[in-house]
C-alpha cells in the first residue's frame, strides 16, 4: 500500500481507470482482484497481526471478488477463514465468479449469511459493496451491514465501506462502519467528506500497480490539499521589507453584542502575517477591542461615509463577522461591495447575499452548510447529501472563489478541480471559527496570493492549527482563540 495521493476520483472516473487497464494496456480485471485481495492482506496483517480468524462478507459485483480472493489468500497464509454470501451468486460477473470457483477450489465453503456466523470473529472484511452503489440498501444486504456494526469486532473494508456512496460520501440507508478501508485504483472523492470519514476510518491505497500512463486519461475530480503544497505560493519576506509590503485587512463587523467576531478575525489576519489589520465597527466597540490586543486599529463606524476613508486605505476587505442582519449591517456590507479590493464575505454578509443574490469574480466566499442552504434556496440535507455539487453551484451563481465549509472543506477555484481539506476535527464547532477562517484567508490575501491560492492555503492552516490545538487540550471545549498560537506557527511551516 502506498502513501495516499492526492487525486480524488468519482466512481465513474474510476470505472474509466479500471477499462483503460483493462482494454487498453492488457492487464486483465482477474489479475487486478488477485491484486487487491493481496493489497487487503497485507493491510489486515499490518493492522491485527494477531488476527487467526477471519470472516469475509461477500456480495455480487466485483467487491465481492476481491472478497472471495481475501479469503483464498488468507487460508494459504494459514488463517481460519469464513465466507458468507449476501445475494445470488449467479448474478457475478465472469472475474467475480472465477474467483469464487477458485475459492471453492481450495476447500473453503461459501454459506448464506447469518449474523450467527460473526460471532468467532477476530476480525470481518467487508467485500459486499464496492464503489457502483446508487440506491438505498434494503433487506437481506442492510440486515448484514446492521450485523456487522452490531458485532463489536473490528471491521476491514474493500475499496469503499459497504453502503456509502463514493461520489458524495452519504449513507444510503445503511453503511458498514470500518476501522480500516483499503481502497484501490483512485482514491474516491466521497471517502473524504461529510460521513465518509466517519465511516471510513484508516485509509490505505494501492494502485494495483495500473501503469502511470493510465491516469494521465482522466482528469481528478477534486485534489486533496497538502499544506508543504500551498505554502510554496507564500514568499519569503525581504530583510528590507516594511508593514506596507505584508498588506492591510480591514474587517467590517462586530454590530451591538457580537464584537468578538470582527476582534478574531483581525487578529488571525495579523497571526497569518497581514502587514496591518483595521476593524471597523460600531462606535461603542471601537475603544474596547484593541485593549487586548493593541496592534488592531479600530474605527467607530456607523455610516457608510464613515466607512469610505477606511476602503481607500485597505487592500483586502472581510465583511461579515458579527456584522448582524439589520439596517447597519445591510448599509455596511452595500458599501463594502462598491471597493476595487478582493473581499472575503463570510457570517451574516453572506445571509444578506441570500435576500439579494450578485456575482462578484474577486471574492471568497466562505459558507458553512446553513448559509450555503439560503445561497442556494436549498435545505441544508441537499446541501450535504452532495457537497460537491453544492460548492459548484455556489461557485456558479456568486462567481468568485466558493469555500464550503465541513468535514471535508470543499474549495472550488472555477473550472478547476475541487480543492478538499482532510484536516480539522468536530471540536471546530463552535462560535467564532468561521471569523478566525476569514482573518486567516484576509491575512493570506494580504500579502499577494490569488483568491484560489488564499483560499486553499487558509482552509489548510485554520484546519490544521485546530488539530494542533485540539491535540493539546482535546477536541471538547476548543475555542476558537485557541487557534492563534498554531496559525502562526504553521503560516512559518512549523508543522510538528
Amino acid at each position: 500500500m502506498a502513501i495516499l495521493p492526492l487525486a480524488l476520483y468519482t466512481a465513474a472516473q474510476v470505472r474509466e481507470l479500471d477499462r483503460c487497464t483493462i482494454e487498453e494496456f492488457g492487464i486483465s480485471g482477474a489479475t487486478l482482484m488477485e491484486r487487491a485481495g493481496t493489497a487487503t492482506l497485507e493491510q489486515l496483517r499490518k493492522h491485527w497481526p494477531q488476527a487467526q480468524r477471519l470472516v469475509v462478507i461477500c456480495g455480487i459485483g466485483n467487491n465481492g471478488g476481491d472478497g472471495y480472493v481475501l479469503a483464498r489468500l488468507a487460508r494459504k497464509a494459514e488463517m481460519y477463514v469464513a465466507v458468507y454470501q449476501v445475494g445470488d451468486a449467479d448474478k457475478l460477473s465472469a472475474d467475480a465468479r472465477a474467483a469464487r470457483q477458485a475459492l471453492l477450489d481450495s476447500g473453503i465453503k461459501i454459506l448464506p449469511f447469518r449474523p450467527q456466523a460473526l460471532h468467532s470473529a477476530d476480525v470481518v472484511a467487508d467485500a459486499i459493496f464496492g464503489t457502483g452503489l446508487s440506491r438505498e440498501v434494503a433487506g437481506p444486504w442492510a440486515d448484514a451491514i446492521h450485523a456487522i456494526n452490531a458485532s463489536g469486532h473490528p471491521v476491514l473494508s474493500l475499496d469503499i465501506p459497504s453502503g456509502l456512496h463514493a461520489d458524495t460520501g452519504s449513507i444510503l440507508g445503511a453503511a458498514v462502519k470500518a476501522q480500516v478501508t483499503a481502497t484501490f485504483v483512485g482514491l474516491k472523492q466521497g471517502l473524504f467528506t461529510h460521513l465518509g470519514p466517519d465511516y471510513c476510518g484508516e485509509i490505505a491505497f494501492d494502485s494495483l500497480r495500473i501503469p502511470p500512463e493510465v491516469y494521465k486519461r482522466v482528469t481528478p475530480s477534486a485534489y486533496r490539499i497538502i499544506l508543504e503544497e500551498r505554502i510554496a505560493k507564500l514568499p519569503p519576506r525581504a530583510r528590507a521589507g516594511h508593514k506596507g509590503d505584508y498588506g492591510h485587512v480591514l474587517i467590517i463587523g462586530g454590530e451591538q453584542g457580537m464584537p468578538g467576531a470582527a476582534r478574531m478575525a483581525g487578529e488571525a489576519a495579523y497571526r497569518v502575517g497581514a502587514g496591518l489589520v483595521s476593524l471597523a465597527t460600531r462606535g461603542q466597540h471601537a475603544s474596547l477591542l484593541n485593549m487586548a490586543r493593541p496592534e488592531l486599529m479600530c474605527y467607530g463606524v456607523e455610516s457608510p461615509e464613515d466607512l469610505k476613508p477606511l476602503l481607500e486605505r485597505a487592500t483586502v476587505v472581510v465583511v461579515g463577522p458579527g456584522l448582524g442582519q439589520g439596517a447597519w449591517g445591510q448599509m455596511m456590507l452595500n458599501e463594502a461591495l462598491n471597493t476595487v479590493h478582493p473581499l472575503v464575505v463570510d457570517a451574516d454578509a453572506l445571509n444578506l447575499l441570500a435576500k439579494q443574490p450578485r456575482q462578484h469574480n474577486h471574492w471568497i466566499i466562505t459558507p458553512h452548510p446553513g448559509e450555503a442552504s439560503r445561497l442556494l434556496a436549498r435545505n441544508i440535507e441537499e446541501i450535504q447529501a452532495n457537497r460537491f455539487v453544492a460548492v459548484r453551484d455556489l461557485h456558479q451563481r456568486y462567481g468568485g472563489v466558493a469555500v464550503l465549509k465541513g468535514n471535508g472543506t470543499l474549495i472550488c477555484p472555477g473550472d478547476l478541480p475541487l480543492g478538499l481539506c482532510t484536516a480539522g476535527n468536530p471540536g471546530m464547532a463552535s462560535g467564532g471559527m468561521g471569523d478566525v477562517l476569514s482573518g486567516t484567508i484576509a491575512g493570506l490575501l494580504a500579502q499577494g496570493l490569488t483568491l484560489s491560492e488564499a483560499a486553499h492555503l487558509g482552509v489548510t492552516i485554520h484546519a490544521m492549527a485546530g488539530d494542533r490545538a485540539a491535540r493539546e487540550g482535546g477536541e471538547r471545549g476548543l475555542l476558537a482563540g485557541d487557534l492563534m498560537f498554531y496559525l502562526r506557527r504553521l503560516a512559518n511551516l512549523q508543522i510538528s
